[in-house]
């Protein structure tokens, strides 16, 4: 039991520490080069967008429902059909962890996909109604926050599946994390989506000039 509770000691902090470490670089990144925001945020379209963030809304609050209807089945469930030490420790208190701690992520996803959803909604109007009810500047601000919140909910939504697959055991949580850190940096860092996530962004911005015009 002793080495199991090991597992779990060890394993599930260097994954977290693992995503996290990831995205601080990221935002220090962000930070140096303000250009692989801009890279970061673009989209092909801001109805795409919109589109985009409400799926991730949508897909976010079905699993955390779905967590929530299966938890009761699922801790009788893990002590009859795993077990054993690749699985970790089955106990009351880490199980329990386990869903909140993927509930907690899938939660936050929602929320703040929902809150992009609203921001890109108002931008959208902002710049139909550009030079009459607002300036284009504070369009494009609503515009970028919608963008940000769309991305921390997809973000948030990424890291709650290395957690779910935490159900089936602290190795299993390492090695999706670790199949995480590498996407998400192919698809930050990536030379030619950074290109066209930045030529996609001129598009929007040129676009939006054209309604204010």
């Amino acid at each position: 039991m002793g080495g199991v509770v090991d597992l779990n000691t060890i394993l599930v902090p260097f994954s977290l520490f693992l995503t996290v470490g990831y995205h601080v670089f990221l935002w220090h990144s962000m930070k140096r080069k303000p250009s692989l925001l801009m890279g970061i945020l673009a989209v092909q379209s801001l109805r795409n967008s919109l589109q985009e963030t409400v799926l991730i809304a949508l897909t976010a609050i079905a699993i955390n429902t779905a967590l929530a209807a299966l938890i009761n089945n699922a801790y009788s469930a893990s002590h009859s059909l795993i077990s054993g030490t690749f699985f970790g420790s089955q106990s009351g208190l880490i199980f329990y962890l386990k869903y909140v701690s993927a509930s907690l992520f899938l939660l936050a996803s929602f929320f703040c996909s929902s809150m992009g959803v609203g921001c890109l909604i108002d931008a959208s109007i902002l710049i139909n109604a550009s030079g009459e009810f607002s300036s284009p500047g504070y369009a494009e601000m609503i515009m970028e926050r919608g963008f940000m919140f769309a991305l921390v909910g997809n973000r948030m939504l990424y890291m709650a599946f290395p957690l779910l697959s935490w159900m089936l055991g602290p190795v299993s949580l390492v090695v999706s994390s670790v199949a995480l850190v590498c996407g998400l940096y192919e698809l930050d860092f990536g030379s030619n989506c950074t290109i066209s996530k930045k030529q996609s962004l001129l598009f929007i911005k040129e676009d939006a000039r054209k309604y204010e015009t």
